[in-house]
């Protein structure tokens, strides 16, 4: 019988402990785990990313434990930093449709600060009112904490955390086309974290090859001397357009499919390396001339991490060749540091949303009127003028009309009204690239010019259009083994006062980064070292690039321009 009031003491003993302690005390420690279990059970929609969620959760605690010893402190400083994580991946879904990932830590600049300020003007106030509530609230949780935990137990435990959380990732990696769901913020983020590292330890943010005997001439300022007339060269970006027709039953327009052909007639294909969302993939290629899948994980933030480091591209070799840059820009420069990346390839004059005035989203007649103005204003007798000029108004959603004013006698083929919409916006873009022209022709009857257009990716819905059969997992992995009938667009080369060049490199299929290439050699540029390598490669290979030989002539092409000091610090 001696036991029984043992136990009852024991019991006694621990309430009377507690009761001791507080019950707002208690509740200040509980309180942050609670709340985090309440935001798992919100965000994190299987198995697999609630484990996460939990390592991470366990990371982070026991990291702050180990810096201040306060349970209760090191749980609302984890549970903040949840949080924050949370709205800001929702936020960055909002704008590119894909969740916050680690690499946006490891890639972090001004040009994104920038950006974010721009588009909201008092995130900076909002910023500093919630610091001053929330250290008051943070010393009185270091107040509150009864508890002090000892700091080697907590590097032990955090450790072990990361140690499964490792484990986890690499057993079961994170599919890449889930951070375009709106879910699993946290575990997503940590996921990507444990892969990014890896890889950038690897081989840091570019594949390359290790070290190669063969070196690339710098090309000379003078070098550059072209037979004949120098064209203007204009490149217009043509957002998220390819010829529907690839997939079946597609009702189209009776004219449906003169905007895609060439001069010559001939329509050609475009192997772009992003499907439905990120144009800024294509702006790598056709401004640097260079693959993003060289980037592998980090392919997303490829312009942010070429920013500065990329010197050599399109703009550049037509600068060597004596002409002028200017970019139009239809979103504020900050984002995906365009402004910085275009400039690292040689444009001298960008001119974005906020400079061109333009307002939400413009029809492609409103950047047109803008190129044409600038080409008067700008241009020096004598000198030969490139413009790339980047067109948005056939971006999504197609779910809504946009600007029905400027095609009132439409008529529905008969699809599903996103299909028509797009179909819609479609011919909207080829009536004002026809007015553009004509409007060349008109103010600068004498001058002469090349004009290339492409199709930056595939629109959203395209993969179901093209598959209607596969759900999503299938879909995926065609877009992850990238197959061609998901990245096909087109690109169409113009002219006026001008005959495009003959060239073996004008070919009917090509991947987006022979584009400078193409135009090079459409325009009759003589080519510097670097893209006479490139030409070879894209003999070699017809017209791949990346795919050929499973990555082995980019990675080598890579290390060639890394050695002749063209990109630096990859």
């Amino acid at each position: 019988m001696a036991p029984a009031p043992q136990q009852d003491s024991s019991v006694t003993a621990l309430a009377g402990g507690l009761i001791a302690i507080g019950i707002w005390r208690l509740m200040a420690v509980a309180a942050p785990h609670l709340g985090a279990l309440a935001v798992m059970l919100q965000t994190e929609t299987d198995f697999g990313s609630r484990v996460c969620f939990l390592f991470t959760w366990g990371i982070l605690n026991f990291l702050f434990i180990a810096l201040l010893r306060r349970p209760a402190l090191s749980g609302a400083l984890s549970l903040t930093l949840v949080v924050v994580l949370v709205l800001l991946s929702r936020f960055k879904h909002d704008v590119v449709q894909m969740t916050a990932n680690f690499v946006d830590l490891m890639v972090i600049d001004r040009d994104t600060a920038s950006f974010l300020l721009t588009i909201f003007p008092n995130l900076r106030w909002s910023i500093i009112g919630t610091g001053l509530v929330t250290l008051p609230l943070m010393y009185a949780l270091w107040w509150l904490d009864p508890f002090r935990i000892r700091r080697l137990p907590a590097v032990a435990a955090c450790l072990a955390c990361t140690a499964a959380l490792s484990a986890y990732a690499f057993t079961w990696p994170d599919e890449a086309w889930r951070g375009y769901y709106d879910d699993g913020y946290l575990s997503k983020f940590a996921r990507s974290g444990v892969t990014a590292v890896s890889d950038f330890v690897a081989h840091g943010f570019m594949e390359s090859d290790p070290a190669l005997k063969e070196r690339l001439k710098v090309p000379l300022v003078d070098a550059c001397h072209p037979a004949g007339r120098r064209p203007n060269v204009i490149m217009i970006h043509d957002e998220s357009s390819f010829d529907i027709r690839a997939a079946a039953g597609v009702k189209v327009p009776r004219d449906y499919g003169s905007h895609f052909k060439s001069y010559d007639g001939v329509e050609r294909t475009f192997l772009a390396e992003s499907n439905g969302g990120p144009s800024w993939f294509t702006e790598y290629n056709v401004l640097a001339g260079l693959s993003s899948r060289s980037f592998g994980r980090f392919a997303y933030f490829v312009t942010r991490i070429a920013s500065g480091r990329v010197e050599r591209g399109l703009p550049l070799a037509l600068r060597r060749c004596g002409y002028d840059t200017l970019s139009l820009y239809p979103a504020f420069g900050g984002f995906m540091s365009a402004r910085s990346f275009q400039m690292t390839t040689g444009i001298q004059r960008f001119y974005d949303a906020h400079d061109l005035h333009a307002k939400d989203v413009e029809p492609d007649s409103f950047f047109y009127d803008k190129a044409l103005s600038l080409m008067a204003e700008q241009k020096a007798p004598g000198t030969p003028l490139f413009a790339f000029v980047y067109l948005a108004a056939n971006h999504f959603p197609w779910e809504t009309t946009f600007r029905p004013d400027l095609l009132p006698s439409w008529k529905r083929p008969g699809n599903a009204p996103p299909i028509d919409e797009y179909l819609r916006r479609q011919t909207m873009s080829a009536n004002h690239y026809a007015g553009f022209v004509a409007a060349l022709k008109k103010r600068f009857p004498a001058q002469p010019f090349l004009i290339v257009r492409y199709g930056d990716h595939q629109p959203e819905f395209s993969p179901q259009l093209l598959d209607p059969e596969l759900d999503e997992a299938g879909i995926g992995k065609k877009l992850m083994d990238y197959d061609p009938r998901y990245y096909a667009t087109y690109y169409a080369i113009d002219a006026i006062n001008f005959e495009p060049v003959k060239s073996p490199a004008v070919m009917n299929t090509i991947d987006a980064a022979y584009l400078p290439l193409v135009i090079q050699e459409a325009a009759g540029i003589p080519l510097d070292p670097s893209f006479e390598e490139q030409k070879a490669i894209m003999l070699r290979c017809g017209g791949m690039f990346y795919s050929c030989k499973d990555g082995a002539e980019a990675r080598r092409f890579n290390r060639l321009l890394i050695d002749a000091g063209m990109i630096k610090g990859l």
